[in-house]
């Protein structure tokens, strides 16, 4: 590991997700999945961290961290409990939060769908039908009508490519459905939803007079593909199209390419992300499968390199290509919008932060133009499937006692974000003992 040293205006910060740490929030698609028995510890998103009751304490933690900026979302079922019907005791509540960074210093990045959506809207069809996705963008108007004076930066969807291949292909997720058909609809409800939210916040911003320059975009999750066969070579390059591109072209520049449905969607040559948001953790080996439900193809990791407590490969020069590669294309800024490793130890994160962050420095250094970092997560919550078991917190989470314990890592990355730089001296205190 060799010294770093980022931009003095290069922002570090961290990301959390509202239904992953708030708790409370019985309207939701993920609390109903739970409820079903899916999550692999047997856990729920029903308590959490139970942040929403802890805000104050937990700012005073990314406080501790030295950042200069924080991811955080909304949970729609909360602003709209019914269709229709929004909650100004909701609103009010997520207004004193962002507030409360602001105070401190914290610059807030917004996220409006975080993968949870209000059971109401999952009962009259969700983004399968046609028209439902109008809900969705009453949502957005009313969020920046309430909120947009105080925030200037915004993210539509959180891994729209995730929650539709998990949710739609592979049943994993919620809804659970298993189709092709089915992913490709939402596919495209999405991109045309993101293109639309994109204007309106935009315009809403502009129309009302509210101070800071608007920048919109979305996060998407990024992993490097490499086959070892020839056939691996092909199936990586057709998971790339069907897992990146598709969405990459449609949400930058609405332009909805096969085998999605266009539906009297005109492509224009306008752009609709002033960032691109990329959420990176691995990579992965494809290689070519007989099993039809697999999609003939399958995954697998490389035995040469490190892993985190998930199994998944731990692969820092991956950020460096994504980066550089997605830059050359668009010439859009980069924010990583996530980035971290379950570690429920400790011993990998020092390092895993360290290279990481080394490999942005290197795609600055050489002109790419990454602006931001937001480490994944700033404590342990509810991952999803993995329930309470992932440890991707920079604080440990007791969910019994709901005490926050820093980690070593934790006060790593923290002296980090203070300086902007890794240090010989840093090195020897965090990284030669591991």
């Amino acid at each position: 590991m060799e010294s770093f040293v980022l931009p003095e205006d290069f922002l570090l910060g961290t990301a959390t997700a509202s239904l992953q740490i708030e708790g409370g929030d019985k309207n939701n698609t993920w609390y109903k999945w739970c409820e079903e028995g899916h999550i692999k510890d047997g856990s729920s998103c029903i308590t959490a961290c139970d942040h929403w009751n802890r805000v104050e304490q937990d700012t005073e933690l990314l406080i501790q961290m030295n950042v200069n900026t924080h991811r955080m979302s909304l949970e729609w079922s909360r602003i709209e409990p019914k269709a229709g019907e929004f909650s100004s005791e909701a609103i009010e509540h997520y207004r004193n939060e962002i507030n409360l960074l602001i105070k401190n210093g914290i610059k807030p990045l917004i996220t409006l769908h975080h993968f949870s959506e209000p059971l109401w809207f999952y009962e009259m069809g969700g983004w399968l039908k046609t028209g439902n996705s109008n809900y969705f963008l009453e949502y957005v108007k009313y969020v920046i009508e309430h909120l947009g004076d105080e925030v200037c930066e915004w993210i539509t969807f959180n891994e729209p490519n995730v929650y539709t291949k998990f949710g739609y292909i592979f049943g994993l997720w919620p809804p659970g459905h298993r189709k092709l058909s089915m992913s490709s609809k939402v596919c495209s409800e999405i991109i045309k939803a993101h293109v639309k939210a994109y204007q309106i916040i935009h315009s809403i911003r502009k129309e009302m007079g509210f101070n800071g320059k608007t920048r919109v975009g979305f996060a998407m999750h990024i992993r490097i593909f490499c086959g070892v066969t020839f056939m691996g070579r092909l199936l990586s390059k057709a998971a790339d199209y069907f897992f990146h591109e598709l969405y990459m072209e449609g949400m930058i520049k609405s332009n909805i390419k096969f085998p999605l449905s266009v539906n009297g969607h005109k492509h224009t040559a306008a752009t609709y992300a002033d960032f691109i948001g990329i959420n990176y953790y691995t990579r992965n080996i494809i290689e070519f499968s007989f099993s039809p439900s697999n999609l003939f193809h399958s995954i697998r990791n490389d035995n040469e390199l490190d892993k985190n407590d998930l199994g998944w490969d731990i692969y820092p020069e991956g950020i460096y290509s994504v980066c550089k590669k997605y830059y050359e294309r668009y010439r859009l800024p980069i924010y990583i919008t996530e980035n971290g490793i379950s570690d429920k130890s400790d011993s990998k994160r020092p390092n895993f932060i360290c290279s990481h962050l080394a490999n942005i420095a290197k795609a600055i250094g050489e002109g790419t133009e990454i602006q931001r970092y937001y480490h994944w997560t700033l404590m342990d919550n509810f991952e999803w499937l993995d329930g309470q078991e992932a440890n991707f917190g920079l604080y440990h989470c007791n969910f019994e006692t709901q005490e926050r314990t820093i980690r070593p890592g934790g006060n790593l990355y923290s002296m980090i974000c203070k300086e902007k730089k890794l240090t010989d001296e840093m090195m020897d205190e965090f990284l030669k003992a591991k």
